[in-house]
């Protein structure tokens, strides 16, 4: 029996509608709440940066950019993010990959204002996620969970396998994870015998980077799978899965139209939390 395709678009459709409550509700003062988002000159940032400014145009939601090349160092780095945390303007920030050579991601979560940081990259917002009590979580990890809600796939209790431990999508992916009560393993490139550990997900995400590194043979019979990863072959976005993983497992998010559209939608709801307008169970159901 082939898999139940978990497509993204009715989530977006659905979470699209609830921002649009959220936003008809604000006070007759407040403007829509506006991100900026700080792109370097990199294809994958700018498609990735009109998908917002596509989605953020739907919602009527504030949106702009500013242009950052790879000469910035991080002094001046630092500068334009003091500049932008002292602007009322500016709701949330969002930094896109590659960061400028002279910029860590070490820098980047040092230097992010916790008050306007949108996708969850600095230390207190990674700090406070490790400790199980989030406040804005990465915009992916968290689509993909809220993708499997809107499916009513349970995670409680299942053994969920995570390939990946980037700070941007596996280890805040592992951690949301274990708040949700699901037994978790993280592989990434140094795990041996793969293979062996994946066949024992009930839940298996995928964000290796390594396009259709997960082949039919890795997944249970009858496995979720959630695929995160993107990659360009022959102008074709493909993932980390194998589509023909879709003949074992019993549902499969695939790319591409599986939990991309979602990654942005959440990144809306993330503005709207750093807005006030939403609270902290709209976001992360139970939490205490």
């Amino acid at each position: 029996m082939a898999a139940r395709i978990l497509s993204g678009r009715p989530v977006v459709e659905s979470l699209h509608a609830r921002i649009q409550q959220v936003l008809a509700r604000r006070a007759p003062h407040q403007g829509p709440p506006t991100l900026t988002v700080l792109l370097p000159n990199d294809p994958s940032a700018q498609a990735y940066a009109r998908a917002i400014r596509k989605q953020f145009t739907t919602l009527r939601l504030d949106y702009c950019t500013v242009d950052i090349d790879d000469t910035l160092d991080e002094s001046r780095f630092a500068i334009l993010l003091k500049r932008l945390a002292e602007d009322e303007s500016v709701t949330g920030i969002l930094a896109l990959q590659p960061l400028p050579k002279g910029v860590s991601r070490r820098s980047l979560a040092r230097l992010m204002p916790p008050t306007k940081d949108v996708d969850g990259v600095s230390f207190e917002q990674q700090g406070r996620l490790a400790i199980g009590s989030p406040w804005i979580a990465p915009s992916t990890p968290l689509g993909g969970l809220i993708l499997l809600q809107h499916y009513g796939i349970e995670v409680a209790g299942r053994h969920a396998v995570v390939i990946g431990r980037s700070p941007v999508v596996g280890r805040p992916l592992a951690l949301l994870l274990l708040a949700r009560d699901a037994t978790v393993t993280i592989c990434h490139r140094r795990t041996p015998d793969l293979a062996k550990l994946t066949r024992q997900a009930d839940l298996l995400f995928v964000a290796a980077g390594q396009p259709h590194l997960v082949k039919p043979d890795m997944v249970a019979p009858g496995a979720v799978v959630i695929d995160f990863g993107v990659s360009v072959r022959d102008g074709r976005l493909i993932g980390d899965v194998d589509p023909a993983v879709a003949e074992v497992a019993s549902a499969l998010a695939p790319v591409p139209g599986g939990t991309g559209p979602v990654t942005t939608a959440v990144l809306a709801l993330n503005l709207l939390r750093l807005a006030g307008l939403l609270e902290e169970n709209d976001l992360f159901p139970g939490a205490p």
